[in-house]
């Protein structure tokens, strides 16, 4: 079966790779749409996988077609694919923002699936977030959680209003996640411990912290707990923490990150219009 990718950026890459390596594609049977020269040569080189610069040429045949575009340029490839694909055809977008009813309009095109994944699929432990237009069948959708298995952890939603709120939690998510452990290794710097070694204590307690909550199942306010003496160390830094307002920056981040993927789905509505 073919599989065709619009948009051969980092994260189409890494749900390619993925794939490829799980053995979910075939790279004979793969070909990605990307308009830039240097990156067909460098896709088709690390790959094995066929490229063109022509979005229609790289759909045609193809059962299942990954949009991977950023929101910029949607207009142009629903310029070129719109009206032209087969009603064997499947699209899955991680278009951030695009909605099924833009994205099927924008497309004149009714088999759509729409999934808002995260960077952390580059290592096989991704998050996704999809839902399906009623047209996909059961055929199309295991394709879908076949390829989304590669990356990782997936889920299925009924309401495709879960999405641009995923969007704020797991979508936006990893790079909250960095941005704390940076500051948690310039804060260890910051103290004298050699940056080297503060990325390394940082990168294993975040790592170890999740895969412990991963394990164990329990909640993380009953885990914090377990982990906080009264009157201890970690009990000082968390008063410090909340004094701050740490948990109304977090909220309102993901208040902010869910705003703007609710206002791009809204002028991509109406861009197709």
């Amino acid at each position: 079966m073919k599989t065709s990718f619009i948009g051969g950026g980092v994260m189409a890459e890494a749900i390619m790779s993925r794939a490829i390596t799980q053995g979910v594609l075939h790279a004979a049977g793969v070909c990605v749409a990307e308009p830039v020269a240097e990156r067909r040569t460098l896709l088709a080189d690390r790959y094995g996988v066929a490229t063109s610069q022509d979005n229609l040429a790289a759909a045609c045949g193809a059962r299942l077609i990954v949009l991977a575009v950023k929101p910029k340029h949607l207009p142009a490839v629903f310029a070129n694919l719109a009206g032209k694909l087969s009603p064997e055809q499947t699209v899955l977008s991680i278009v951030a923002g695009a909605t099924l009813a833009g994205l099927t309009i924008g497309l004149a095109h009714r088999l759509v699936v729409r999934v808002m994944p995260n960077t952390p699929a580059r290592a096989g432990e991704g998050m996704s977030v999809w839902t399906a237009t009623p047209e996909v069948g059961a055929e199309a959708r295991h394709a879908a959680t076949a390829l989304l298995a590669a990356m990782g952890t997936h889920l299925y939603v009924d309401d495709e209003a879960v999405l641009d709120m995923a969007t704020a939690v797991s979508g936006s998510g990893p790079a909250y996640v960095f941005g704390f452990m940076e500051a948690l290794a310039d804060a260890a710097v910051d103290l004298g411990i050699p940056r080297e070694m503060a990325q390394m204590l940082v990168l294993q307690t975040v790592l170890g912290s999740a895969v412990l909550a991963k394990a164990t199942g329990e909640d993380p306010a009953l885990l914090r707990e377990k982990v906080t003496s009264p009157g201890g160390t970690t009990a000082e830094a968390l008063k410090a923490l909340e004094q701050a307002g740490f948990r109304d920056i977090i909220k309102d981040a993901v208040r902010a990150a869910y705003a703007k993927a609710q206002a791009l789905g809204r002028k991509g509505e109406r861009g197709v219009q």
